[in-house]
């Protein structure tokens, strides 16, 4: 992935479409309107100026399944900031069956230089399931397309939807890896007040993700993708106004779910390393200095979950720049040294 940008997000909330997917209503999710000429010059111009470098970025609905010569208004209204390098590119988040050879041209040609596809899942039945409207076989040729092109690819799935499992879940996982792309965004499914799948679970046909499974779920998921070297740069929905007023009537929403997901994954690597230690020992883990708060957890979730679950006398937990990345290290007379 490039240095990480600053982003000017435009939505354009179930713009251009044709599907019902059971768990989307993007006007709730976004709470705003599609977007015209002005409103994308005028997010440019209250924001490229202020930092460099900076990223136009079309999210919500499915970009190149509106009309071209929409897209194309779009885009041409970022060209002049992108001239003056005011902006640096675009990206755009659209479906995997809506992308072809001759799409992934054009948008590069206008700029474009990321393309986020909503795959959701890589097993068949889960996305029937989900009225998707797409097989895990577009997303393999879409993929294909736009790593070719020389594009930056981000896949988007979802944990916890119809028919979906564990197993499902950490099946996509592994087979995104496959498919190389540059970034994942993880979103455990959410109930939404007023969609297909909000009627679903009122009639107890469909059972939600709880906040804790899609928790623990999501750091295995997570897992596979830190394996492949793959960044994952968001995990959850963006909480918002609508959904914080009761919009997210079930499911897996919580404003620091990625949080939770992180210091679940740091209490697993721990966990790991202490396998087999005495009780009652003193035992210290250190991590990367800016990770302590997600190895510690909230209200010291973690440290009182090992420090219970392995008997210890005491845990605390210390930063140090020697430790790079997510890596965890233990420092305990009972644990071998080295680990």
């Amino acid at each position: 992935m490039n240095p990480k940008r600053r982003i000017i997000p435009v939505f354009i909330p179930h713009y251009g479409c044709e599907h019902e997917c059971v768990f989307c209503d993007q006007r709730s999710i976004t709470g705003v309107a599609a977007p015209d000429i002005g409103d994308v010059e005028r997010a440019i111009r209250g924001k490229a100026e202020a930092f460099q470098p900076t990223e136009l970025a079309f999210y919500g609905g499915s970009f190149t399944a509106i009309p071209v010569e929409r897209q194309n208004e779009l885009l041409v209204a970022a060209r002049p900031f992108l001239e003056q390098n005011a902006l640096g590119s675009i990206r755009v988040s659209t479906r995997p069956d809506c992308i072809s050879e001759a799409t992934v041209a054009r948008l590069k040609g206008y700029g474009v230089a990321t393309i986020e596809l909503g795959a959701q899942s890589m097993c068949d039945d889960v996305l029937a399931a989900s009225r998707r409207g797409h097989t895990a076989s577009d997303t393999v040729r879409a993929a294909g397309l736009i790593k070719g092109s020389g594009l930056t690819l981000v896949l988007q799935m979802m944990t916890g939807l119809p028919l979906d499992t564990r197993g499902k879940s950490l099946y996509t996982a592994q087979r995104f890896t496959g498919l190389e792309p540059d970034g994942v965004r993880v979103y455990p499914t959410v109930v939404v007040r007023g969609t297909v799948l909000h009627e679903l679970w009122m009639r107890g046909e469909y059972r939600e993700h709880s906040i804790e499974s899609a928790v623990e779920l999501c750091a295995e998921v997570c897992a596979v993708f830190a394996g492949a070297n793959i960044p994952v740069i968001r995990l959850g929905l963006n909480p918002s106004a609508a959904l914080d007023a009761g919009g997210a009537v079930a499911g897996a929403y919580h404003p620091a779910f990625g949080e939770l997901v992180y210091s679940r994954m740091y209490y697993n690597r721990a966990a790991a390393l202490l396998e087999g230690i005495a009780p009652d020992s003193d035992v210290t883990v250190a991590v990367g200095v800016g990770c302590v708060s997600k190895m510690t957890g909230q209200r010291r979730c973690n440290v009182l979950a090992l420090a219970d679950k392995f008997s210890l006398r005491s845990l605390k937990v210390v930063g140090s720049d020697k430790i790079q990345g997510e890596d965890v290290k233990v420092i305990c007379d009972n644990v071998p040294e080295g680990t």
